[in-house]
């Protein structure tokens, strides 16, 4: 059994956060400076609290970081600050570039790094959601989870990798979620939106709907999504392709932050008026 501490426990980070305790592990969280939101999900599954993060880190054999991306790097250099000394598995939506940077800070400082890159939705459900992980040390994080619900894949020795591959795929899963929004603001604009879903209708039955639902439905999530998208652009750029259609995929993000806390999918036209306003 491994001690284990959650930086921070959101919708993601409290059910990585289960399922370790579903495979016998011990979870920490620290509550200091959290909501509380956050502190309704640690009692609701257990976790055990410390309440300062110099604490936190005298505790754990690991750490795990399930933050929004922009807030990373700054999450890994307090946690080295506060002394400590083990295993640290980054499961944020980050470049794979910024992942080799936080590791290199990190190895300086004598703690072992784990990659992650978490593809799916919450992890209550066996094979819905899976971890990948890239790194010397991952095995050693893989086997805090072997009986699920979440399911972990190990794919290679190679820091960034695994970052890689979550970045490749929201690429186009949340990529196309914001050209479509971008699509149903500039229709709606010009009064175009009905004539639209005809034709995307004839060429595939049902498509105005399922539009319309990605679209709303994202909402809640968006302020998150902004700065995964500069995170993808910023691969792309590394690699030597342009980076402009995901940074203008985050900016429509960024004109949907408004609804995060809103308690029902809104309805469409007040999305598409918070893009058209930007």
């Amino acid at each position: 059994m491994s001690k284990i501490g959650i930086l921070h426990p959101g919708e993601m980070g409290i059910s990585i956060a289960a399922s370790a305790m579903n495979n016998g592990h011990q979870v920490y969280w620290m509550s200091a400076g959290r909501s509380d939101k956050t502190r309704a999900r640690a009692e609701k599954y257990s976790l055990i609290e410390t309440n300062s993060l110099h604490q936190f880190c005298q505790i754990f054999d690991m750490i795990i970081s399930i933050c929004p991306p922009h807030a990373a790097e700054e999450v890994a250099r307090s946690v080295l600050e506060a002394g400590f000394q083990g295993l640290y598995l980054d499961a944020n939506a980050i470049s794979p570039q910024r992942a080799i940077k936080i590791e290199y800070m990190l190895k300086e400082n004598k703690i072992r790094f784990v990659d992650g890159g978490i593809i799916g939705g919450p992890a209550w459900t066996p094979t819905e959601t899976w971890l990948y992980l890239s790194g010397s040390h991952a095995d050693e994080i893989a086997c805090c989870f072997l009986n699920g619900p979440l399911e972990i894949k190990v794919i290679g020795d190679e820091i960034g990798k695994a970052s890689a591959l979550k970045m490749c795929y929201a690429a186009y899963s949340k990529g196309t979620t914001a050209l479509l929004a971008a699509i149903l603001s500039t229709a709606e604009s010009l009064g175009v939106r009905n004539e639209l879903y005809e034709l995307w209708d004839m060429d595939n039955s049902g498509f105005s709907q399922q539009v319309e639902r990605r679209v709303t439905r994202v909402t809640a999530k968006a302020w998150r999504f902004e700065g995964e998208l500069l995170e993808i652009a910023s691969t792309f750029q590394n690699v030597g392709l342009p980076g402009g259609f995901h940074e203008a995929a985050a900016e429509i993000y960024r004109r949907m932050a408004g609804f995060k806390d809103s308690p029902e999918v809104p309805f469409l036209e007040l999305v598409l008026k918070s893009l058209l306003k930007g």
